[in-house]
């Protein structure tokens, strides 16, 4: 695997065994129910065939995790240490299985041999036994099909402060941008037990970037929280925000599609909004309309008792500062984006319409960029997961300067101009009269 594919894979498996690594405490009996749920659960891994996890494989990745010092480069997958043995059931093999049993979740072992010969879905030659496939299905919590998981759609509250944030964007009023009206959207953040706004702001675009902004500021603010509960939403899919925050060792978590109850203390939150703030607001302009809602946030809704908990949010969430995770010194580098380019001959990298220059020792190799947009000075390259500095940004006039000089290297010419006075003529070969 390359590096990205890599950090695809670890990405995934922190999002299984967060439920494990991000709390405090967990009795044996919810960890044995919360490993049967995900041994049952059909999931969609990266680079692989397979839809279902064994319970000794989570176990694995929570050790690693654990001893690697809650990196996720510890999650990262390791080269196979049974390669070149023969296997009965080999990799591709197996995730045809799997997938057939998905398909056909109570259909007995001899019928499902059966079907995999009749699709020929089996290496020629291999004569697959029902002892062979049983063991396999078991290894692999295919055996039996889960039953249909009831509904349970109880009321719920995190112990303590960011225990767990919940998050969604809110359509906004039209601000003048220009000679424009444009809409608006905001994007806030909830704290589960306090009812606390670590931060909340309205933007021009419901998009990734604007996201981004915007959990920047509340993890400054209020530091990192345990779990974030999101939508399905474009902005929360992305592979960006799931590598973010499995890198500060937040669980990211997704609402089950069209049921928003679990985001229930977010739509609370945003109904406040609409009957308390945009009922009476007047903005014109964007920076207006957030100074106005900043304001509300800070002197209104956090300091009144709030009706879920019987005491104002602000007060509710101080009273437990020691719980809480401060943000990381370098929390911008969390944030940068990546981009593969090729370093030219000359030693010129071009990101986002500006030249660069990297080192000699990259000219033509394809390296990885990290950078944020709004900071176009500093973008760091790396070459096979090692940082190789920072790119330069390219002088044209400083490079149309440097010569080579065999006993001293590269030296910068002096174009300065030899003064000419002024004001009068002089003739060196005439005779005074």
């Amino acid at each position: 695997m390359d590096e990205q594919q890599q950090k695809d894979v670890a990405v995934f498996r922190f999002g299984v065994i967060s439920d494990f690594v991000t709390r405090n405490a967990m009795d044996r009996g919810e960890q044995e129910r919360l490993l049967t749920e995900k041994c049952e659960q059909s999931w969609q891994i990266p680079h692989s065939n397979r839809s279902r996890l064994a319970r000794s494989t989570i176990l694995g990745w929570i050790k690693a995790y654990r001893q690697g010092g809650g990196r996720l480069e510890s999650l990262y997958p390791g080269s196979r240490n049974d390669r070149g043995v023969s296997r009965i059931i080999d990799e591709e093999t197996g995730g045809l299985i799997a997938r057939l049993r998905a398909g056909m979740p109570k259909c007995s072992l001899p019928t499902l041999i059966k079907e995999l010969e009749k699709r020929k879905l089996l290496p020629a030659g291999m004569v697959l036994s029902e002892s062979t496939l049983y063991r396999f299905l078991k290894r692999e919590g295919l055996l039996k099909a889960a039953p249909p998981p009831a509904v349970d759609r109880r009321k719920f509250e995190a112990e303590l402060p960011n225990d767990l944030w919940q998050s969604d964007a809110l359509h906004g009023p039209l601000v003048m941008v220009g000679e424009k009206r444009r809409k608006t959207y905001l994007f806030a953040f909830i704290d589960d037990m306090s009812r606390l706004v670590p931060h909340a702001a309205f933007f021009l675009n419901e998009n990734l970037d604007s996201y981004l902004c915007a959990l920047r500021r509340a993890l400054l603010k209020r530091g990192l929280p345990r779990k974030l509960y999101v939508d399905n939403g474009a902005a929360f899919r992305s592979r960006l925000l799931h590598e973010i925050t499995a890198s500060l060792g937040i669980a990211l978590v997704h609402s089950k599609p069209y049921k928003p109850q679990g985001r229930g203390k977010v739509e609370r939150f945003f109904q406040t909004v609409r009957a308390q703030f945009l009922a009476s607001v007047e903005a014109d302009s964007l920076e207006a309309l957030n100074e106005q809602f900043d304001q509300w946030v800070t002197t209104v809704y956090h300091q009144r008792p709030h009706g879920g908990t019987g005491e104002p949010p602000l007060k509710r969430f101080a009273d437990h500062m020691e719980c809480i995770r401060p943000a990381p010194k370098y929390l911008e580098d969390y944030f940068r984006k990546r981009a593969r380019r090729k370093v030219a001959n000359d030693r010129t990298v071009s990101l986002n319409g500006r030249l660069y220059e990297a080192s000699v020792a990259l000219i033509g190799s394809q390296v990885t960029l990290l950078y944020n947009e709004d900071d176009p000075t500093r973008v760091e390259v790396q070459l096979g997961g090692q940082s190789h500095g920072f790119l330069t940004p390219l002088d044209l006039n400083v490079n149309c300067r440097v010569r080579r000089n065999h006993s001293t290297g590269l030296v910068i010419e002096n174009t300065g101009k030899p003064a000419i006075s002024s004001g009068r003529l002089s003739f060196s070969n005439r005779e005074d009269q």
